[in-house]
């Protein structure tokens, strides 16, 4: 009697040690679940202006309640200085910090310091700021850092990260903080400006945790990448938390590629890692010259990921997947590029180039890649 009670405890102990062990197994660690799901909606304003309309299982949305819905955890907000009338500019990004808080959602804000695109091949100064030498301008950037950055506690939407500038690769502020020619006094330049941002965004969020991102346009190019930080480091500046990288297949390469920049660059400097920004096609039906993607020969991995709304989800899956294994659980996540960016044209009198890698059809309808945001 006394054994049958021993072997019921034992398979008591057994099945309960069992059930610890599946309950484990479905709690995900740290590393499994990407911190930062989100998307760039600086368009948002623009969209519905335009009579675009957004829908996810047949309710009409915003954007912002649409990703939050599906589990989102971040907007990304670009901030141009004095951009052409109805983009991007400062108040228009306090409006959707408002929008994206409400639902929920944290903000990434990535000022531009400058009055449009800023990226590798374009970096031109605020007509306002021209003519600055080094010491003016520095003080300007950290001036209004500070102040932008204060504007978004005052009204009730505190930023919960920065990037500093866009896509800084060749540098910013042109031609004082270029580094298209890599020498020590450009470089030296550059890291100026950039530590005078930090510095400014800090004191303007009234604390010195404030994450900062640097972010260049080099997702699946290690060499680059590792150019741009040992150079940028070397030069002085270390007290940023995350590496920030535009990864577009059509630009940047594979996946493969990418997770061999990833996982170095986890290693190699201890920063946890984003992807700043991101996009896949979901069709090629319609495209027209002057679009991002015309053809499946720009991507890397159509043979696994072509450019249907299945390849788009699966896209999606594989990055996260990625992100998940990069070393020491430095995988922050990702950020995809205006998912609802269908009608507004990029400048004044284009047309949109970028419609086929939306995260929704053309009359608005959500499409399965839209389950990237969940965690």
């Amino acid at each position: 009697m006394r054994v049958a009670h021993l072997a019921i405890a034992a398979v008591a102990v057994a099945m309960v040690a069992a059930l610890f062990l599946l309950l484990q197994s479905r709690t995900a660690s740290p590393s499994d679940v990407l911190s930062v799901r989100g998307a760039d909606i600086s368009f948002t304003r623009q969209e519905e202006a335009a009579g675009t309309t957004l829908s996810d299982g047949g309710r009409q949305l915003p954007l912002e309640r649409i990703i939050a819905g599906r589990g989102g955890t971040y907007a990304r907000l670009r901030v141009w200085v004095n951009p052409p009338a109805g983009y991007s500019d400062e108040q228009s990004a306090l409006s959707l910090a408002r929008r994206a808080r409400k639902a929920g959602l944290k903000i990434l804000l990535a000022p531009q310091y400058s009055d449009f695109w800023a990226d590798p091949h374009a970096q031109q100064p605020p007509a306002a700021w021209r003519g600055a030498d080094l010491a003016a301008m520095t003080a300007t950037v950290r001036t209004y850092t500070h102040d932008l950055v204060a504007r978004f506690a005052a009204q009730g939407t505190p930023i919960d990260m920065i990037q500093i500038g866009n896509e800084i690769t060749n540098g910013m502020l042109w031609p004082l903080g270029s580094v298209r020619d890599g020498t020590p006094t450009e470089w030296s330049n550059l890291a100026a400006l950039v530590n005078s941002a930090i510095e400014g965004a800090r004191a303007g969020a009234s604390r010195t945790s404030l994450p900062v991102v640097l972010h260049i346009d080099s997702g699946g190019d290690l060499g680059r990448s590792r150019y741009f930080f040992d150079s940028l480091i070397q030069a002085g500046v270390t007290s940023f938390d995350i590496i920030g990288l535009s990864y577009y297949p059509f630009w940047n390469g594979s996946l493969a590629s990418l997770r061999g920049n990833l996982n170095v660059l986890a290693t190699r400097y201890q920063r946890k890692i984003l992807i700043t920004e991101t996009a896949y096609p979901w069709t090629l039906a319609g495209a027209k010259p002057g679009d991002w993607v015309t053809s499946a020969d720009q991507l890397p991995d159509a043979h696994t990921l072509p450019p249907n709304p299945q390849g788009q989800e699966r896209y999606f899956a594989q990055l996260r997947q990625l992100l998940r294994e990069v070393p020491d659980g430095r995988g922050l996540g990702f950020l995809a590029w205006e998912p609802g960016w269908l009608t507004v044209p990029p400048k004044p009198g284009e047309a949109p180039p970028a419609a086929n890698l939306a995260m929704f059809d053309q009359r608005g309808a959500a499409l399965p890649s839209l389950d990237a945001f969940g965690p």
